[in-house]
């Protein structure tokens, strides 16, 4: 059976290897990232069940690249204010756009966010679909150390024809796992003088 399921995933483990490097962990997190298509979360038992093995390795780097976010949270459902808490009883959520990156890997051994960026916006309906990988690129580029303010989101928006969007989009790449509020540093909201959102590092590897 553990053969079987090591062979299912032998594409998103190559994809991954490639990224993270080769090991224990990036095998048995990519028969995590597979489970996680069935449900949209895991729980820490079913994390055990599956790899026969502590997951903290595991939960530690899918938490440091979003792959997997904690269900619990502090306060608001930020990826800052989610509390990762590697014991029985916790949930981890998968992102909507990790969970169509780890789709493709699984049958492509390819990491490719524009195809993910392209498939979850058409599941959205979004009218501007064929923008959005290039307004996620633009994002990337200029954000800093993964954070990016909402006044350069705007700005970004008007250089591709959808100044009227910027809210609706910015609420659609929450949504997708792409970006999430970050709420924690007042004296930095204060200078900028604008939302400040982080970027999900693992669409820009």
């Amino acid at each position: 059976m553990e053969k079987q399921k090591i062979k299912k995933t032998e594409g998103l483990e190559r994809t991954l290897s490639a990224i993270f490097g080769a090991g224990k962990t990036t095998r048995k997190l990519s028969q995590v990232l597979d489970y996680c298509l069935l449900k949209g979360a895991i729980s820490y038992q079913e994390i055990r069940e599956i790899i026969k093995d502590d997951p903290e390795d595991i939960l530690l780097m899918a938490q440091e690249w979003r792959l997997l976010l904690p269900v619990r949270t502090a306060k608001s459902s930020s990826w800052e204010d989610r509390l990762l808490l590697i014991k029985e009883g916790e949930v981890y959520e998968i992102p909507n756009i990790i969970r169509c990156l780890v789709r493709e890997a699984l049958q492509t051994a390819t990491w490719n966010p524009e195809n993910a960026i392209i498939e979850l916006f058409k599941e959205f309906g979004d009218q501007d679909w064929e923008q959005i990988p290039g307004l996620v690129r633009s994002i990337a580029e200029k954000a800093t150390d993964h954070k990016i303010t909402g006044n350069q989101i705007k700005k970004i928006c008007l250089q591709f024809g959808l100044k009227n969007r910027v809210d609706g989009l910015i609420a659609e790449l929450k949504a997708a796992g792409i970006i999430s509020p970050k709420l924690g540093s007042i004296p930095d909201l204060l200078r900028v003088r604008s939302p400040i959102y982080e970027l999900n590092p693992s669409i820009i590897i």
